[in-house]
Order: C-alpha cells, then sequence, then structure tokens
C-alpha cells in the first residue's frame, strides 16, 4: 500500500506552521511524508541579498523535516517577486506533476484558496490544477495560516487531527525557523501566537490537548 503524504506549501515555515503536529503523526504510524515548497520566499528580508534569505530558509526547513520525522524537502524556488509571471508558473508545475506523479501520495496538504497572502492563494490554485489533471483521485486537504480563525460556512467536511502527542515536536520545528521569528520578522510572531491558541481551541472541540484542523476539498 503506498503510504505517502505530501504537504505543498508556498513558504519554508508554511508546512510547519500549518501541519507539523500531524505530519509528525504520520510518521510516527509508519508514512513517509514529504514537502514541497513553492516559492523562494525572498521578499522576506529585502534588506538582505537575496541568496543570504533564501539559503537561509532551506537550511531552516530542511532541519525542522528531520525533526517531525519527514523524507525530504523539494523546492519549486519560484523567485516570490515572479508570482503572477506565467513561465514561472508554468515550469513550478510541471515540476510539482513530476513530483506528484512519482509519489502518488494518498493524502495531499496545501494552503486554503481562501487564505488572503497573494502566494498562498497561487500555491493552492496549482496545486489543484495539478490533481485535478492527473488520471487518478487522492485525497485533498487544506490548511490556514493567515486566515486561522476564518469563520466559514462552507460545506467542505472537516478533518480533526489530535496532535497532542506531537505539539511539542511541532514548536521544537518551528524554533528552526529563526529568520522569521525574531525582532526582523516581528510580523511573523501573529501566525505563531496564533498556532498555540488554535491548537488549543481545535483540541478542546474533540476533547483532546491540542488538534489541527483542515477542509477536504477533493
Amino acid at each position: 500500500m503506498n503510504k505517502n503524504i505530501l504537504i505543498i506549501a508556498a513558504h519554508s515555515d508554511d508546512q510547519t506552521l500549518g501541519t507539523a503536529g500531524t505530519a509528525a503523526k504520520y510518521a510516527k504510524e509508519g508514512f513517509e511524508v514529504r514537502t514541497v515548497i513553492f516559492s523562494w520566499g525572498e521578499v522576506s528580508y529585502p534588506h538582505f541579498k537575496e541568496n543570504v534569505i533564501v539559503n537561509t530558509r532551506e537550511r531552516e526547513s530542511l532541519r525542522a523535516d528531520k525533526i517531525i520525522g519527514g523524507k525530504g524537502v523539494n523546492f519549486l524556488k519560484v523567485p516570490e517577486k515572479k508570482i503572477k509571471n506565467e513561465v514561472e508558473i508554468f515550469k513550478a508545475k510541471k515540476k510539482l506533476e513530476r513530483i506528484i506523479r512519482n509519489l502518488r501520495p494518498v493524502k495531499v496538504f496545501t494552503h486554503s484558496q481562501q487564505d488572503p497572502h497573494p502566494v498562498h492563494r497561487v500555491t493552492s490554485q496549482v496545486t489543484l490544477e495539478v490533481i485535478d489533471s492527473l488520471p487518478w483521485k487522492t485525497e485533498v486537504y487544506t490548511f490556514d495560516i493567515w486566515n486561522p480563525f476564518r469563520f466559514s460556512f462552507d460545506k467542505h467536511p472537516k478533518l480533526f487531527i489530535d496532535t497532542s502527542d506531537t505539539f511539542e515536536l511541532k514548536i521544537k520545528a518551528l524554533k528552526c525557523f529563526k529568520s522569521q521569528f525574531s525582532l526582523h520578522g516581528l510580523l511573523n510572531f501573529l501566525p505563531l501566537i496564533s498556532t498555540y491558541v488554535k491548537n488549543f481551541i481545535d483540541g478542546k472541540k474533540i476533547n483532546k490537548k491540542y488538534a489541527e484542523v483542515f477542509r477536504r476539498i477533493r
């Protein structure tokens, strides 16, 4: 039986904020958890050289992946400044398609299309376009980053994952992203703080200490 789980995130910390507790749980259960990072994320530090912040974020992602028991990270390397460039998106889509065809994951996790961040929405859209073009079906779930407390009346079924036993691993993995959660990345503390609150609230909904919740859209 194929036991691949694929997480497709826009930036090199989104996968940890949105899914690390779940990813660590799947890894402990014997699934192979792999991650794809869509963009360079170079605009997060406009006063630094792009290659410095890009390399830093990649190293942080690889360290975080080891902590949760992941099996590797692929970087599509779409420049965030060119996120609307049709050529860049076409190349990224082809790379992502090859990865998905090779892995044939049983579950895919990616951003919500209602996320206010434009790169998150593009990542979600490209993911769905690739998934929908394939000759087989796979389950696709979305997670929220910049709209963590979204009140939605949509009819998409929700998947609650008890992450009580892996929440500490999630926090340990998040601490790898020192470039994002520092005085230089002050605004990024918002999703970090909301992660604690949201995972706690979602845990109470299923009578657990912590949980992550996703919406199934495919």
